[in-house]
C-alpha cells in the first residue's frame, strides 16, 4: 500500500495499478490462509513404518534443519511410532515417538519437525490435539526429550516438567 501511495503521489499511474493489484492478491492469500489454517481438511496426518523409503528420504532432505531443533535425534532404532503430517500432497512434517517403557500411555517424542513453510503451530495443533492419531494408539499423555531448541509447546497446550514439556492427551 506503501508503493500504492508513492506511486499515485509521482503519479507512475501503472506502477500504482500494478502494486494495488499485487496489494489485493496478497491480502486475498492472507485472507485465506488465516481462514483454512484450522480446518480439518487443511492437515492429514499418515502413519508410515520407520524404515519407509519415502521417511528416510524426507529424513534426509531436512537433516540439517532437524539437527538444528533436535541435536541428539538419531535415526537409528526401530521401536517407535513415526507419522508425516501432510497438506494436500505436500509433506509438512514429522513425528516420531515410542512408548515409554515404563508406562505405555506415555509417548515419548523424539522428533516433531515441521518444515519452514508451515511453522505457525497449526500443524502442531493438528497433530497433537485433533487428528487422534496418538489417542488411537492408546497414548494419553506425550513428553519431549530434555534440550529441545527454541521448543513451542507451551503455546500449544504442554505444561513445563523440569527440561521437559507434558501434554495431556485426555485434556483436549
Amino acid at each position: 500500500m506503501i508503493l500504492v501511495g508513492y506511486n499515485a503521489v509521482a503519479e507512475v499511474w501503472p506502477m500504482a495499478a500494478l502494486n494495488l493489484t499485487l496489494a489485493v492478491i496478497n491480502v486475498w492469500q492472507l485472507v485465506s490462509l488465516l481462514r483454512t489454517r484450522h480446518d480439518e481438511r487443511t492437515y492429514q496426518v499418515v502413519e508410515v513404518a520407520t524404515d519407509d523409503n519415502f521417511l528416510a528420504h524426507v529424513l534426509r532432505v531436512h537433516w540439517s534443519d532437524i539437527a538444528k531443533f533436535n541435536p541428539e535425534f538419531r535415526f537409528d532404532d526401530e521401536h517407535r511410532l513415526a507419522f508425516l503430517t501432510l497438506n494436500g500432497d505436500e509433506v509438512v512434517g514429522v513425528l516420531m515417538l515410542r512408548p515409554d517403557p515404563a508406562d505405555p500411555a506415555v509417548a515419548l517424542l523424539e522428533l516433531d519437525y515441521v518444515t519452514q513453510r508451515y511453522r505457525d503451530l497449526s500443524p502442531g495443533e493438528f497433530v497433537f490435539r485433533r487428528s487422534g492419531q496418538l489417542t488411537a494408539h492408546g497414548f494419553e499423555r506425550v513428553v519431549t526429550p530434555p534440550g529441545m531448541v527454541a521448543p513451542y509447546y507451551s503455546r500449544l497446550g504442554f505444561n513445563q516438567a523440569g527440561d521437559r514439556y507434558v501434554l495431556d492427551l485426555t485434556a483436549h
